[in-house]
């Protein structure tokens, strides 16, 4: 505030003084007309997706995936078909591998349809391409995090091109197949890890098909499973079967993205490289090998299109399962108790079904599921905080909102231990995989890594604070936070753990995880808040269900 500003602000107050030393020990009528307020937004959803293709036939690299540029969800599917012809030395003509297909009608060529318990063996007509070709699906490096990418400069979703970088051509800029011809629309030489953080590209002029701005990199989401078939997508727990990750219906040969993609994200790759074996490179003379990608995006509520019936292929009898459970966020892994809205008693609940992450409403609170802990006892968590407080007070907050649960609820509570022997460590010492989700060497800090709650008979039942422990445990694939945003409690606000940092640049600080931040590190773990700040608590307890 200016100077200026407060003398006035001064000023105002010197003047309001009077009369308000008149109100005092008088009677006073209070009147306030007309309080009003206007929340209101103008949004138009706009879908918008791109399959791309980044492909350099030196290398042999071949990376595809899709990226949602729009703001709102969508669904993808990705179609790969491959040709091959060769032609022996002093011959005129060429010979394709599959009988009937043509190089320059890509109509013709074969579907990669992979064996139904192998995505690396080909079957049917596909099966003449194992001798020649390997496809590497899925994208892991040992100790890396996601791959980066550009994103795509064409944001017209009603241009069907896509974005191919590299020796990739998109077919309608050109529908060349001389296996030369230049036919790229988006920058980058295809070759393996060509964008990385901290590059950007500026599209003036402009150099690629779309606007004229600049772009930083972006990077993929990680790749939670390896890219399977439906059938082995079937035989998954019904909690794990939505996720980032593929699956190729073997029976068409589409590969379908195993969850909401949502505005900004990107899938992890389907493909990864495409490499020739030694059979092809011993061919005595020449051959031509390419492979074509059709790629469709939809709203999720259009799933009838990926349903309809391909004339060629009869679909997985799982993909109308599949592509509800992705529609729907889950398969219903909690079936016969009341959905997360509905306020029930305890005795209306069987825990003992529940998936991690499950959202539930028992007496009055809502809760997340956290863990079975084996003998009828139950770890949850409120969904929402409570009120704010500091580091050092938030026991106090814990024991008020305890003493106000339903009596019911507090009879199923287990005791826990009185005090916990936390110990500390700060984000600096810890290594992360990756960055502010899960600690890779908490094993080094003993007694940080040995504080997971459980049930304590020397101790007393009441609500705690979950710890660092706690929450890396319960951190993954198919657990009660299996990525940030799940993280987050039901109200969006970042919550104390119950685990200090030490003293960090001379404050005393503590862990939390964190909220979403303008620069979106959502459900982050992070040890930057001095214990005298204030932040929300999110109370959790273990309760026990007789078996």
């Amino acid at each position: 505030m200016t100077p200026e500003k407060k003398n006035q602000r001064r000023l105002r107050n010197l003047a309001l003084l009077p009369l308000l030393l008149l109100l005092v020990g008088g009677t006073f009528a209070f009147q306030a007309f007309n309080q009003r307020a206007i929340n209101d937004r103008l949004r138009e959803n706009t879908p918008g997706g791109r399959v791309h293709d980044y492909y350099n036939r030196d290398t042999e690299n071949k990376d595809v995936f899709v990226e949602n540029y729009g703001n709102v969800p969508l669904m993808a599917r990705i179609r790969l078909s491959e040709f091959m012809e060769k032609r022996s030395a002093g011959d005129t003509d060429f010979t394709p591998i599959v009988g009937g297909t043509i190089r320059d009608q890509v109509n013709t060529w074969t579907v990669m349809r992979p064996s139904e318990t192998n995505l690396n063996t080909r079957v049917g007509d596909s099966a003449a391409f194992n001798t020649y070709s390997n496809l590497t699906f899925g994208w892991t490096r040992s100790g890396q995090d996601a791959p980066w990418f550009m994103p795509t400069f064409n944001r017209d979703n009603q241009d069907l091109m896509t974005a191919s970088a590299g020796h990739a051509r998109d077919w309608v800029t050109s529908t060349a197949t001389d296996g030369v011809t230049d036919g790229a629309t988006h920058p980058g030489d295809g070759t393996d890890a060509y964008w990385s953080s901290g590059d950007s590209f500026d599209n003036s002029g402009p150099v690629w098909p779309g606007e004229e701005v600049s772009h930083d990199a972006a990077q993929n989401l990680q790749q939670e499973r390896a890219p399977m078939t439906m059938s082995q997508w079937a035989a998954l727990p019904n909690n794990l079967k939505v996720g980032n990750f593929w699956v190729i219906d073997h029976q068409t040969g589409w590969a379908y993205w195993a969850n909401q993609l949502q505005a900004g994200e990107t899938t992890s790759y389907l493909l990864d490289a495409a490499q020739m074996t030694a059979a092809a490179d011993n061919i005595p003379g020449e051959y031509y090998y390419g492979i074509h990608v059709d790629g469709q995006l939809i709203s999720p509520d259009r799933i009838n299109d990926f349903l309809a019936a391909d004339p060629d292929y009869t679909h997985h009898d799982d993909l109308s399962d599949f592509l509800t459970a992705v529609q729907n966020g889950s398969i219903d892994n909690n079936w016969g108790n009341p959905g997360p809205d509905d306020n029930v008693q305890p005795d209306q609940i069987n825990f003992s079904i529940m998936a991690p992450g499950t959202i539930f409403t028992m007496a009055g609170e809502q809760y997340r599921y956290l863990e079975n802990q084996g003998g009828g006892n139950h770890l949850i968590i409120r969904n929402d905080t409570i009120n704010s407080s500091s580091f050092l007070n938030q026991d106090a907050v814990l024991n008020t909102w305890y003493d106000g649960l339903d009596i019911t609820v507090r009879n199923m509570v287990r005791p826990v231990a009185d005090s916990f022997e936390t110990g500390q460590v700060s984000q600096q010492e810890l290594s992360w995989e990756p960055i502010f989700w899960r600690p890779s060497n908490l094993h080094d800090f003993p007694e940080v890594i040995a504080d997971e709650t459980s049930v304590n008979q020397s101790g007393t039942p009441r609500a705690f604070s979950l710890s660092l422990a706690d929450v890396t445990r319960l951190s993954g694939i198919g657990r009660a936070f299996p990525n940030h945003e799940q993280r987050l409690s039901g109200n969006g606000n970042a919550w104390w753990l119950r685990t200090p940092a030490g003293i960090v640049e001379g404050a005393e600080r503590a862990w939390r995880v964190t909220r979403d931040y303008d620069d979106g590190n959502l459900g982050q773990l992070r040890s930057g808040h001095a214990i005298s700040s204030w932040l929300h608590i999110r109370p959790a307890l273990i309760i026990n269900q007789p078996l």
